[in-house]
């Protein structure tokens, strides 16, 4: 069996109205459909490997509260295959978030962080002992900077690869970077990170530089519907034409993916291509981890 991709992040259970459009400030809007589904960047990212590492395993580390969202979290990772490795806060709520999602599918997302918040290097460290097994790390930004930054320490001195998605975009720790082995940030997130508006495939490469400069030897920066520019084929990689109808977990279901890519030693073009279709499929559904796809529905 190949070996696990771990996954440390958070999860939340997601709450999504679907409306006509998304509200201004101060305005209600009352012709929308409610979905309550699973979510959370960590677990969205982790059900993506779960779903598309079919002969692989995947392990989940996080953080829930003592409570129903956190217990039924723990189910349905479970249900999906994935080996949940949680710890319980006493004191937090579990995360949650709330999604609103216009008719062309554009979202905005609010995130009570909650217990994922809470998630310590002390709690961590004891769950990142056998990491030496795995085949990749998966980080996320929705947990405490200090327990990314020993993650990503623990899987270095490992010679585990560690694949970051710098999202929610925040400032990166500079002894982060020479720690990761892809960096991979959507275009406002790249921009962010650098300064650089990234608007095209010859922004997105001055961004990348950057980001290598300090110490990541390879950057993946999406950009939504024209596709995402990858610094180790050094052009863009057009994305697949679809109707989106919910881009939530879209990007997840994009890194998810092409860790697993990475995990069976695709070619770079091979492992975009099988992120982009997995990501492609995922939007023309709604809601989060609804929405992501199984192996057997892709090409390869």
């Amino acid at each position: 069996m190949p070996n696990p991709i771990f996954v440390l992040g958070s999860t939340n259970t997601d709450m999504t109205i679907r409306g006509e459009r998304l509200p201004l400030p101060g305005e209600t809007i009352s012709d929308g459909s409610f979905l309550m589904a699973a979510g959370g960047k960590g677990a969205n990212q982790a059900v993506a490997v779960a779903r598309l590492y079919p002969q692989g395993r995947c392990v989940f580390l996080g953080k829930v509260g003592d409570d129903l969202f956190g217990r039924e979290t723990e189910a349905r990772l479970k249900a999906e295959g994935i080996e949940p490795r949680l710890v319980v806060d006493r004191e937090q709520a579990s995360g949650t978030a709330l999604i609103l999602v216009d008719r062309q599918g554009q979202n905005c997302i609010s995130v009570a962080l909650g217990a994922n918040g809470t998630f310590s290097p002390q709690e961590a460290l004891p769950l990142l002992q056998d990491l030496s097994q795995a085949a990749a790390l998966l980080l996320q930004l929705e947990t405490p900077m200090e327990t990314v930054l020993q993650a990503a320490r623990v899987a270095r001195q490992a010679g585990v690869p560690v694949l970051l998605n710098p999202a929610p975009a925040r400032e990166l720790p500079p002894e982060l970077y020479p720690l990761l082995d892809w960096i991979t940030p959507n275009e406002r997130e790249a921009q962010q990170l650098t300064g650089v508006p990234v608007e095209d495939e010859e922004s997105a490469a001055r961004a990348a530089g950057i980001l290598q400069a300090r110490g990541v030897p390879h950057v993946l920066i999406t950009l939504g519907s024209q596709g995402c520019w990858c610094s180790a084929t050094g052009r863009l990689h057009p994305a697949r034409k679809v109707k989106a109808v919910d881009c939530v977990a879209a990007g997840d279901t994009f890194n998810g993916a092409f860790a697993v890519a990475l995990a069976e030693s695709l070619p770079w073009e091979e492992a975009i291509a099988f992120a982009q279709e997995a990501a492609a499929l995922s939007v023309t559904r709604p809601g989060a981890q609804p929405s992501i796809p199984r192996r057997e529905e892709l090409s390869r």
